[in-house]
């Protein structure tokens, strides 16, 4: 349900926040995660795709710039975007082919135009190449445990093989990788139960409204739905082409970084989600807490392990990074759609806030508890702040 949520309503949740054009990067931004969406692509792969996609667009810019004035660099994002997404997403050749025809018609013919084409297919090219045996293709050796002859689920877990890719940041991808989740014989174990249980329940009588619309709307996890943070930050007054390229590549490619280290952490720990966990409290050794035979999630359950949280990773990840951007700066309004909740925006003027919302969602949907969503927001921060450091220069 959440995948055809995800395809009919992906330009909400790309243009939604976008407001008027701001540049060529941040407008193929917008177009490369409407056309991800419409592929109905899981997430780990999107992300992916889309580091490989503004990793393209920021090596065009810089190498347009280097031309002085010679290529256009609008021509150079389109071609980078159209290079990369065509090899990607064979299913979306018509739409982006539109796209990209409607892009290089607004720039003047010539030199400079042909000049930015090239720029953007060797761009794009060589970074496909050098991403080409990052580990995505690795094939998935997950076994289910389960004693012979006995039934367990049958669903495909999401990318255990993940933490064999090549990072863009990180030296490994255990790197962050954090201590265990909280023994459940402690203290901890039983507060954070008791919390997703009694808040995170689909019947819960507990969760406010507001807490409802907040799980509902982070239900979405495609690159978009924080691409559209980063686009409140990029489309601030005073801002170049340059400078955009940069915070895209850099957000994207922490984003990744994230999910490749969630992702070890997630199979290393293989630790229980919340359904299984309250309905088999009679066997956890703590006395704190209660089974629920019957309870459930208020959403469906992601098809990986629950420690730790990765909607919190990417939240921590990407608002690290955008207080490096800004500095002293004054924090802009920050805003995004989700199509699973269609006509709600949220808004922040306050990058903690937006952070710590991502978190608490995943408590109020009941497939997280508080602990793994703090250690989420924890490797996500530090993450952030290798991108910063990579890519602006900054140390913090």
């Amino acid at each position: 349900m959440k995948r055809m949520l995800t395809a009919i309503a992906a330009s909400l949740a790309i243009l939604g926040a976008s407001g008027a054009r701001a540049d060529a990067v941040t407008d193929w931004n917008a177009k490369a995660g409407e056309l991800v969406a419409e592929a109905r692509m899981g997430t780990p792969p999107a992300i992916r795709l889309m580091a490989i996609v503004q990793t393209a667009v920021h090596d065009a810019v810089t190498a347009s710039h280097a031309r002085a004035g010679a290529a256009s660099v609008d021509a150079a994002v389109a071609a980078a975007n159209r290079a990369v997404l065509a090899r990607a997403l064979p299913t979306q050749e018509a739409a982006l082919t539109a796209a990209y025809q409607a892009a290089i018609a607004g720039i003047p013919e010539g030199p400079a135009r042909a000049a930015g084409v090239e720029i953007g297919e060797k761009s794009a090219a060589a970074v496909l190449a050098a991403r080409a045996d990052d580990g995505a293709a690795t094939p998935e050796k997950y076994r289910p445990a389960a004693a012979p002859g006995s039934y367990v689920p049958t669903a495909t877990p999401a990318v255990p093989q993940w933490a064999q890719r090549k990072p863009w940041l990180m030296a490994r991808a255990d790197e962050f990788r954090p201590g265990p989740p909280p023994a459940l014989a402690s203290a901890t174990w039983a507060r954070d139960f008791e919390e997703v249980k009694t808040i995170g329940s689909r019947a819960s009588t507990r969760r406010t409204p507001e807490q409802t619309e907040i799980a509902r709307f982070w239900e979405f996890s495609l690159p978009s739905i924080y691409f559209n943070v980063v686009r409140s930050v990029a489309a601030a007054p005073g801002r170049d082409v340059a400078r955009n390229a940069r915070l895209y590549a850099a957000a994207a490619q922490a984003m990744d970084d994230a999910l490749i280290a969630v992702m070890d952490a997630k199979y290393h720990y293989n630790f229980w989600r919340p359904v299984t966990a309250i309905r088999n409290a009679d066997q956890d050794g703590n006395d704190a807490t209660e089974r629920d035979a019957g309870w459930a999630p208020l959403i469906d359950n992601p098809l990986h392990p629950e420690y730790p949280s990765a909607h919190s990773i990417l939240a921590g990840a990407v608002g690290a990074l955008l207080k490096a951007e800004l500095g002293n700066a004054p924090v802009p309004v920050l805003s995004t759609v989700s199509p699973t909740l269609k006509g709600v925006t949220r808004r922040w003027t306050n990058l903690d806030d937006f952070m710590q919302e991502v978190a608490n969602a995943r408590v109020y949907e009941g497939i997280h508890y508080r602990n793994s969503t703090e250690v989420g927001l924890s490797m996500g921060r530090r993450i952030g702040a290798l991108a910063a450091a990579r890519h602006l220069g900054l140390q913090h």
